[in-house]
């Protein structure tokens, strides 16, 4: 019946940060902002996605603080960031540029990455001159720019009307989540995972989910619900990798394959086959790949161009 906010032991337990410290956004919402690795090292900035919280990075962290500076934040109201009156895409593009603007020098680049709500966060900063300052490429995993609702298939019916009124009512519900169950595990398993996600794997994502509260995961559901950022992915002119699931059940692939087609400087669409919505934790090797192929090819390239 614990409430623990996420795993304790295991390859998904989030290591310490070597810094902490707070973003301020437009607004003056406060960002909880964490630093692993060494000053100095290729910059990587992690945004997770809706209910979730920096600890979902936890293997992604891991395996590149040895070689990178990471830098990952709690979206308001999740994790550690305090809950605020705003909710939109606006809200989001501000507080990523807060925090590029907080952790980077002026000029510094960084390779960015987002998993669901925090792809989309991408995608909404796309336009703004923070991110282009700061951006040195982008991924982009397992996410959508709007439809959501409309092509989510959480719901074991056929597509049409009763089924996205019916998906629209379940993400969107008020009522909260309770402790972690056998019961809640399997519900959460089945509508954000793989059918083969391993038990650990399962563990991880559910205390994570479970920790956000109920007023924040609704208030969210509203925004990714009218999410319309199709616009915004055409301004989103940073060398662009895509990365998901072939069995995401909340933004199946249909999303990514989109996406894939519309950016002006896609430069790769991952299919993991079996894999769910929750891929940097079920498939964090292939997730943490992306994001290192992506600091070789344009990261380490921005930054040898500056050396005189």
């Amino acid at each position: 019946m614990s409430r623990l906010t996420h795993v304790i032991a295991g390859a998904y337990a989030p290591p310490v940060a070597g810094r902490e410290l707070s973003a301020v956004s437009a607004d003056g919402a406060r960002l909880h902002v964490e630093v692993h690795g060494e000053e100095g090292a290729p910059a990587v900035v992690l945004a997770h996605g809706w209910t979730c919280s920096t600890a979902f990075w936890a293997a992604q962290v891991r395996a590149l603080a040895a070689t990178h500076r990471v830098i990952a934040y709690d979206q308001r109201g999740h994790g550690r960031s305090p809950a605020a009156r705003a909710h939109s895409t606006t809200a989001l593009a501000d507080d990523l540029v807060a925090v590029l603007g907080a952790t980077l020098a002026p000029g510094e680049r960084a390779v960015v990455a987002g998993h669901s709500m925090g792809g989309m966060t991408i995608m909404a900063a796309a336009g703004r001159p923070e991110f282009a300052e700061h951006a040195a490429a982008a991924l982009l995993c397992s996410t959508g720019s709007s439809r959501l609702v409309d092509e989510a298939q959480v719901l074991p019916v056929r597509a049409g009307r009763a089924r996205t009124r019916a998906t629209g009512a379940v993400l969107g519900s008020r009522a909260p989540l309770g402790p972690v169950t056998p019961l809640a595990r399997q519900i959460l398993k089945y509508a954000t995972m793989g059918p083969g996600s391993a038990p650990d794997k399962v563990e991880a994502c559910a205390r994570i989910v479970h920790a956000c509260p109920t007023g924040v995961r609704h208030a969210w559901s509203k925004v990714l619900a009218g999410l319309d950022l199709d616009a915004e992915v055409a301004r989103l002119a940073v060398p662009t990798a895509v990365i998901a699931g072939t069995a995401d059940r909340l933004t199946p692939i249909v999303h990514a394959r989109g996406l894939a087609a519309a950016l002006p400087n896609c430069v790769g669409l991952t299919e993991l086959t079996g894999m769910g919505h929750m891929t940097p934790v079920e498939a964090p090797e292939a997730v943490t790949r992306a994001v290192l192929e992506l600091t070789e090819l344009y990261l380490h390239t921005t930054e040898k161009e500056k050396t005189p």
